[in-house]
């Protein structure tokens, strides 16, 4: 039985790793809708999904792209965060629906306790909820390059 296919009555599970490149190409698509040069790197450097370059500014963006189809929790150990990378949380929604992007830096994620310190402490499945993420929706000004506290990366 392959993954197109199952038995009467059960659920067909997506593939995690066709939806997490799902993701990782929507966002690479914004951000080159928006003026950045970006690479996706297929898996290619360890906790960097995509590379975003602003011409303008000469500016870097590391970018890790965390991916679900439907609105769930979106794993993540904190210990692992980078400050100086962004985050890009995913919602791919069914076809046809729009998908949702939350977007913020390491810094943010680390720094605020009260959003994100409870989902951070579950010792199973340590990640955030979109609930905690909804004032991050659509923060594509993180890459903004007149922003003057965006995070400056040199690789």
């Amino acid at each position: 039985m392959d993954a197109t296919t199952a038995e009467p009555g059960k659920k067909v599970r997506a593939d995690g790793q066709i939806s997490g490149l799902a993701g990782e190409f929507f966002v690479a698509a914004e951000l080159l809708k928006r003026g950045l040069q970006t690479s996706v790197t297929f898996g290619n450097a360890k906790s960097i999904d995509l590379l975003a370059h602003c011409p303008q500014t000469e500016r870097v963006f590391i970018v890790q792209v965390k991916t679900v189809r439907s609105r769930n929790w979106f794993l993540l150990n904190r210990q692992r965060i980078k400050p100086d990378h962004v985050y890009v949380f995913v919602i791919l929604n069914r076809p046809g629906a729009q998908v949702q992007y939350f977007i913020l830096r390491g810094t943010e994620l680390l720094e605020n306790d009260l959003l994100f310190a409870k989902g951070f402490a579950d010792p199973k499945m340590p990640g955030v909820a979109p609930t905690s993420l909804a004032r991050f929706q659509d923060n594509w000004a993180v890459f903004d390059p007149a922003k003057p506290d965006a995070p400056d990366q040199q690789i």
